[in-house]
């Protein structure tokens, strides 16, 4: 089991080691095959602690926040075939997920729902591709807890050597690996290294002991920052197999001149590896007639929050964007822009009134409407009225869908506007949100 693998070479690295195996006399070649059908565990063990530097009002120092976490991530995994050309794919079936986090005296969680641990999670040539599931729609919070996670095709054979290797022979980590390790991108500076110490025996099988370290500058999604390394690893001779990797980090981050330290991180990540142990739900036979390829069904994203009482799927080109009061926006890259205000039943307009009100706004706005499609009553249950009007708002044509949704809870009124040029395809992306959009408490106020 991972545990006892884990276990074993927290003793190893203490020292409990046999002498140097005779086969260290010849060349040695420490290469795993990611083949479709390959299945294998991991578990993924890190802590951090620090301390941030926060931006403030212009003018005002930064506020320097205490951090610290720890996660713990099991899961089994099976490669899939690529899809693509340069692109691998797998599909997990996460076990165990604990993720928590302190900064600044503010506690934060995150975990995966139970219903949406199978995943598919992809890498390509340009990077990493955020994962999906086959069986509904994920949170942004369930994502940024896979996202930062090693992607296995990618580190493993390129923190391995790309020949046979003595004791004492050194080789650069790939920029896929240092990525997976760092989530630098780009690297600008720097390299990771690794050298082949020696082979060991433990418990009668024979792993060939790893020393990883360097240092690596580059970007993030928080500006740019410093990577340090030092640490071990173990593969296994037998089975072919990186099995385990302990590794030291700090972080240091930068700020905007990429000179001042704005904060620092300490860490400790290990990683043990070992032969699945439940592959019913990623057999085969399971996986057969699922779609395990992303499209705009399976890669909606779920919105729930239930202190507003609402809840809904969205395409992931739409980000939410304010949350204020009772409502809740979501923005699209092109300018498209939905507002879904949350209001009790008994202050929710009819289809006719809600026009009258839009086009009185409208016509204060300056704006000239060219076209209008009436109300209509979409459904019953919940009950869904739906209109739309043709535009010329400040020069720029767009058309403007408009909806009542109601329910015995409460209800919502939602406003879109997108741009003319998309608005097909930006219109079948609101239809989505009406589609599942559900009140989840009784609306007040």
């Amino acid at each position: 089991m991972a545990c006892k693998t884990l276990s074993l070479f927290l003793g190893v690295t203490a020292g409990v080691l046999a002498g140097p195996d005779a086969l260290a006399q010849n060349p040695v070649t420490l290469a795993e095959r990611f083949d479709p059908s390959t299945a294998y565990r991991v578990e993924l063990k890190v802590r951090l602690a620090g301390r941030l530097a926060v931006p403030q009002e212009p003018g005002k120092p930064p506020q320097v926040l205490p951090m610290s976490g720890e996660s713990t991530v099991t899961y089994d995994e099976r490669v899939l075939p690529a899809d693509e050309p340069q692109t691998a794919r797998t599909v997990r079936a996460y076990r165990e997920v604990q993720f928590a986090r302190t900064a600044g005296g503010k506690d934060q969680k995150a975990e995966v729902r139970p219903s949406v641990r199978r995943m598919v999670v992809l890498r390509s040539d340009r990077g990493k591709k955020a994962p999906f599931s086959p069986d509904g729609p994920l949170t942004w919070g369930e994502i940024d807890v896979v996202r930062t996670d090693v992607f296995s095709p990618a580190l493993v054979p390129g923190l391995l050597p790309p020949k046979p290797v003595r004791p004492g022979d050194r080789w650069r980590l790939t920029p896929a690996a240092v990525v997976e390790l760092t989530d630098l991108d780009p690297i600008d500076s720097g390299e990771l290294m690794a050298e082949f110490v020696s082979v060991v025996t433990i418990s009668n099988k024979r792993y060939a002991k790893l020393g990883v370290s360097g240092s690596v500058r580059g970007g993030t999604e928080d500006g740019t920052s410093q990577q340090k390394f030092e640490g071990s690893g173990y593969f296994d001779l037998e089975a072919h197999r990186l099995t385990y990797l302990n590794l030291k980090g700090t972080r240091e981050m930068f700020g905007p001149d990429g000179k001042t330290v704005s904060g620092r991180i300490d860490g400790t990540f290990v990683m043990t590896r070992g032969p699945a142990e439940k592959t019913a739900d990623i057999s085969e036979e399971a996986l057969r007639g699922v779609d395990l390829r992303p499209t705009a069904a399976n890669t909606e994203l779920l919105y729930d929050n239930p202190d507003l009482g609402v809840r809904f799927h969205h395409p992931r080109r739409w980000r939410v964007g304010t949350v204020q009061g009772q409502q809740v926006t979501l923005d699209e890259p092109g300018g498209g822009g939905v507002l879904i205000t949350v209001e009790p039943a008994s202050r929710l307009p009819g289809a006719d009134k809600y026009l009258a009100e839009v086009r009185d706004f409208l016509t204060k706005q300056g704006a000239a409407i060219t076209g209008a499609d009436a109300p209509r009553r979409v459904s019953d249950r919940p009950r869904l009225d739906r209109f739309a009007l043709e535009a010329e708002v400040k020069k720029e044509k767009v058309r403007l869908e408009y909806a009542v949704v109601s329910q015995p809870e409460g209800g919502v009124t939602v406003s879109a506007r997108l741009p003319w040029a998309d608005r097909d395809e930006l219109g079948r992306d609101v239809e989505r949100v009406l589609r599942t959009l559900s009140i989840t408490k009784r609306i007040e106020k």
